[in-house]
This record gives C-alpha cells, sequence and structure tokens, in this order.
C-alpha cells in the first residue's frame, strides 16, 4: 500500500503544479498596465519647432526607428540597430534624407562611445548626422544645411521668397526650396 500513497502524493504534486501553472499563465494573459507618455521630452519639442521653422521647405520626422533607415542581411547585424531611434530625420519634401539630427542633451552625458557608433553606423548606409549640444539659431541651421548639401557636391536651387510661398518667410534668403531626388538636388 505504500507505493499507492507514493503514486496519490506524485499525482497530487503534479495536479497542484499544473494548476499553479495555468494560473500564471491566466495572470500573463491580462494586458499589461500601459501608461500615456509625450512623444517627445520638452527639449526635443522646442528643437522639433526650431527645424520647422528654421527649415520649412523640409520635412522634419522625429523619432525615426534606426529600422526605418537602415537595413542588413543578416539578423545579428540588425540587433545592432533594432532599437536605435534618431530624434530627428530632416528630409527634402520626397522624403529624401538629407541629414539624421541628434539633440545631445544630459541624457548623452558619458554616451560618448555609443553616439560615435550610431553615427558610424549611419555613415556606413549613407547618412550624416549633425549634433547639437545647444540649440543652433535658425540661420545657424540653415548654413549648416547649405554647407552640408553643398559638402555632397549638390547643386542648391535659390530661389527669392514670393507672396505664394506661403510656408517660406522672409527673411529667408538662401536655400528657400529644397528638391532632392535620387541624382541630387534638383531646380524647382
Amino acid at each position: 500500500m505504500p507505493s499507492f500513497r507514493v503514486l496519490f502524493a506524485i499525482a497530487a504534486l503534479i495536479l497542484f503544479f499544473a494548476m499553479l501553472a495555468t494560473r500564471q499563465a491566466a495572470k500573463s494573459r491580462k494586458p499589461p498596465r500601459l501608461q500615456r507618455k509625450p512623444v517627445m521630452t520638452a527639449r526635443e519639442q522646442q528643437m522639433y519647432h526650431l527645424l520647422q521653422t528654421a527649415l520649412p521647405e523640409c520635412t522634419v520626422l522625429a523619432q525615426v526607428a534606426f529600422s526605418a533607415l537602415v537595413t542588413a542581411k543578416e539578423w545579428a547585424n540588425r540587433n545592432r540597430f533594432d532599437r536605435k531611434v534618431a530624434d530627428f530625420v530632416l528630409c527634402s519634401q520626397q522624403l529624401h534624407v538629407i541629414a539624421v539630427i541628434e539633440l545631445d542633451d544630459s541624457s548623452h552625458a558619458g554616451r560618448e562611445r555609443q553616439d560615435k557608433e550610431r553615427d558610424a553606423m549611419l555613415r556606413l548606409a549613407g547618412y550624416v548626422t549633425l549634433r547639437y549640444a545647444t540649440f543652433p539659431t535658425q540661420q545657424a541651421l540653415r548654413v549648416d544645411i547649405e554647407q552640408l548639401l553643398l559638402k555632397s557636391r549638390r547643386r542648391i536651387c535659390l530661389m527669392t521668397p514670393s507672396r505664394h510661398q506661403s510656408r517660406v518667410s522672409a527673411s529667408s534668403n538662401s536655400i528657400s526650396k529644397i528638391k532632392l531626388e535620387p541624382g541630387g538636388i534638383k531646380p524647382t
């Protein structure tokens, strides 16, 4: 009879652990408690509005996943960038990437090596990263973009602002409209 008691005890333990596992599985099926959070920090919002104001002829994308910018055939290489996010991506109106823009605030302190690795990864894919520790002026931002485009041997279409160009401020006297295409900038 002792073997029956042992078998009964083992069966009871198996049943107990099966019920415990079922209960844990049921708990894990509950939706997680999620909370809303801002898309951007206050400083990122300031930079976003600065970019839009300084470069109205461009499209500014915020919080862009690296996986939207780069790809790799090997999964191991994808793991290097799959959770990384660019602060801003500056594009032409045709959505050709002009530059990746990073706002280096206090959260980047001590992360210089990781930032260099991120920049190198983007450079390998053919992108230029512009980093700003402080907010540039609108004029400085436009000059940086103009120099970037000139360095890449692309032509810039210079147009004088007209009253019909509602998105371009009258104070803008340099690049008024950028049309980037795969072969470079084309006059519009």
